[in-house]
């Protein structure tokens, strides 16, 4: 009898006890793109896979607002971040996608590509809740575990026995065993939990000959206040403290040195004007306007660059980002991010929210906006069907960066412009090196008057698409031999200010995943997984690991042209002039534009002996877009003085070639041609002058 109670009361706990915690080949935390693109690699290579998700909502940022791709070259985005794209297009050649615009009135205007490809099948500017339901969809088709609301224990929740990774718990109290692992998030905890080292902020310039990293004051022209705001409660009164949103410290370093700052976040927001589907800005709880008295003084100082960054998207729709000294751009309020607690976090993107929303609200209704402003704001609001479930507010914000992992391979500066060989290419990226402020601090003019400034702005175009090393996506071996790294992957800030893209963080989520599949199928380390075998597959499975090799691309040649032609690459530049290839009508190499910044400060300077005296017509080779300025003022300098033409950059003729009269020239003197951004209406760009005797 006593045996048989004793029975009793061990048989309930028996009945309890769990089920034993099966073993996944691969295991991915994260819920970004990359982490789902990485799910379908390792389920098409016949192996076990789980999504541990701390998102509700899969897809990161594609799905949380960053419908205007930032995608750059898109030649060189292959496989299934592709396969992405096409299923976006299947999406909208349905006639009940377009619920509240044809699809004849979209326009079909994308980033230097049209938005829908139909010879190549690909939409590249969506709608979120359209990028969710791919994401959805591609869940479905492969039948993907996915655990959703999962949030790694940070502090005990991963376990490793023999350098590798053996599990990973949840907060929960969930435990997921495997044999891989791939951290696709955003902010690499899983990576930095395993105990594998990573950095953020900026590096130095001298830590790997760079030229672009570390702090850039002097070079961040870009999304500056147009002319010197006072940055003081009362004008000219240090003593009466700063106004909000201005950090109250030094630069902290000279420019190219390194700090442990991170560029701005915010939320790309979806926004529409269509009334049945507007929903007018809110006021947010604990609106302080006294938060937006910079923006207030600027414009009671005469500017009227604000904010103005409305990315169009099918359905009358908007992926709205930021612009302007004064934005979304949360600027210096997140520092603390990428090693912060969960809870620290929470109140950063609850701050950024408060902020963002607070700004709309602000230029929308407040009487200290010019009312010509206000009741253009106004008419925008949220999109009522997308984020339904977030009071109409992305779900995700930007992590524009956080962690970055510290393998072997660094990639950086040098690696992007191909002064530096990649042995081992996994994917390829194009996008500009683009570093959004870091911070908006007071500085002095030569006079000692105090005026605001904002920190950390960098666009270069990296020249043409570049591959990135495999090295790149896994961590040192001592540390961690089965885990793999696609998102914070090992590079420098500035390197990852091109890599950071939505396209390229897909890209590299597949080649991990294979990469994954075949270090178990070989019984290898990652770090050891032969880079014939994982090329071999990437390009049978359609990923683009390189393009011709040599100089960057001519489209056409300038000494094609008669007469004699400078180059944009040859002229003499003031300002901040931002390279590009986005347009395919241009001469050499590329052309560049002034990013509508820095108005009257921004200039260049075409300039050539002429072979003999005479007189010669000059033509102003032009990128027509429909955003560029139609009253660009050049300044064309000749043997009887100087002459003004304003030129509309928007149209050109065949050719692209816009006379600029002919002139009597001297053979003593050179001939020049300046262009500038005083009063500009839209982009100024330039290409090329060329001077033909007549």
């Amino acid at each position: 009898m006593r045996r048989l109670l004793a029975l009793l009361c061990i048989l309930p706990g028996l009945l309890r006890a769990e089920a034993p915690v099966p073993t996944y080949d691969v295991v991915i935390y994260g819920g970004t793109s990359a982490a789902i693109i990485a799910a379908v690699q390792a389920k098409k290579m016949g192996k076990t896979v789980i999504v541990v998700s701390p998102d509700r909502h899969l897809g990161g940022l594609s799905s949380g607002g960053l419908g205007w791709t930032d995608s750059g070259d898109k030649s060189v985005i292959g496989g299934l971040s592709r396969d992405f794209y096409h299923r976006v297009w299947q999406a909208y050649q349905r006639p009940e996608a377009w619920k509240h615009e044809p699809r004849e009135k979209f326009g079909n205007k994308g980033q230097g590509t049209v938005a829908m490809d139909a010879g190549e099948r690909t939409m590249w500017i969506f709608e979120p809740s359209v990028a969710e339901a791919v994401f959805e969809g591609y869940v479905k088709d492969f039948q993907l575990i996915v655990e959703r609301d999962e949030w790694l224990d940070r502090a005990r929740g991963v376990e490793k026995a023999g350098g590798r990774i053996a599990s990973l718990r949840t907060l929960s109290g969930k435990t997921y065993r495997g044999r891989v692992f791939i951290d696709a998030t955003y902010e690499g905890d899983l990576m930095a939990a395993a105990g594998v080292s990573y950095t953020f902020g900026r590096e130095p310039n001298a830590a790997f000959d760079e030229t672009l990293n570390g702090i850039q004051l002097a070079h961040a022209k870009s999304h500056q206040f147009a002319g010197k705001v006072d940055p003081y409660v009362v004008e000219g009164d240090p003593k009466s403290g700063l106004l909000p949103r201005i950090q109250d410290i030094p630069v902290g370093g000279k420019d190219g040195e390194g700090d442990r700052k991170i560029q701005a976040y915010n939320f790309r927001m979806c926004l529409t004007k269509v009334d049945a589907n507007r929903v007018p800005f809110p006021r947010p709880a604990g609106y302080d306007p006294k938060q937006y008295a910079l923006l207030a003084r600027a414009l009671q100082q005469g500017a009227t660059h604000v904010f103005g960054k409305f990315d169009l998207i099918p359905n009358a729709k908007t992926d709205t980002n930021n612009h302007g000294p004064f934005s979304t751009d949360n600027i210096g309020m997140n520092w603390d991010y990428p090693d912060a607690s969960y809870e620290r976090r929470r109140e950063i993107v609850a701050e950024h929210r408060q902020y963002q929303q607070g700004y709309l609200y602000f230029l929308a209704n407040d009487p200290a906006v010019p009312a010509k402003i206000r009741e253009a704001f106004a008419q925008w609001g949220l999109a009522k069907d997308e984020f339904t479930d977030n009071g109409h507010w992305p779900h995700q914000i930007y992590v524009r960066e956080a962690r970055r992992m510290t393998a072997d391979v660094v990639v950086n500066e040098n690696h992007l412009k191909r002064k530096i060989p990649t042995p081992r290419s996994v994917g390829m990226g194009s996008y500009n090196m683009d570093s959004h402020n870091v911070q908006r601090i007071v500085v002095k003019d030569a006079d000692g008057k105090a005026y605001v400034r904002n920190e950390g702005d960098v666009q270069v175009n990296p020249g043409r698409p570049y591959p990135i090393d495999y090295g790149a996506l896994v961590p040192k071996k001592a540390e961690c031999s089965n885990l793999l790294v696609p998102v914070c992957v090992s590079c420098t800030h500035i390197a990852y200010g091109s890599i950071r893209m939505e396209p390229v963080f897909m890209i590299l989520g597949q080649s991990a995943a294979t990469a994954a599949v075949l270090a178990l199928e070989q019984g290898v380390a990652v770090q050891d997984v032969p880079y014939a075998d994982l090329s071999a597959r990437l390009l049978a499975d359609g990923q683009i690991l390189d393009k011709a090799a040599g100089p960057r691309p001519v489209r056409r040649d300038p000494k094609e042209l008669p007469g004699i032609t400078v180059d944009d690459a040859d002229a003499k530049l003031t300002g901040t002039w931002t390279e590009s290839g986005a347009s395919p009508a241009y001469l050499g190499v590329g052309y560049r534009h002034d990013a509508k910044g820095e108005h009257g400060a921004v200039t260049a300077t075409f300039a050539t002996p002429l072979p003999k005296a005479g007189k010669y017509e000059v033509f102003l080779a032009v990128v027509p877009n429909a955003n560029r300025a139609t009253n660009a003022q050049v300044t064309v300098r000749h043997a009887a003085g100087s002459t003004e033409v304003a030129v509309n950059l928007s149209k050109g003729p065949a050719g692209n070639l816009v006379s600029l009269g002919t002139y009597e020239f001297a053979a003593d003197q050179p001939a020049s041609v300046t262009i500038g951004n005083a009063g500009a209406n839209g982009f100024v760009v330039i290409d090329a002058v060329n001077w033909q005797a007549r």
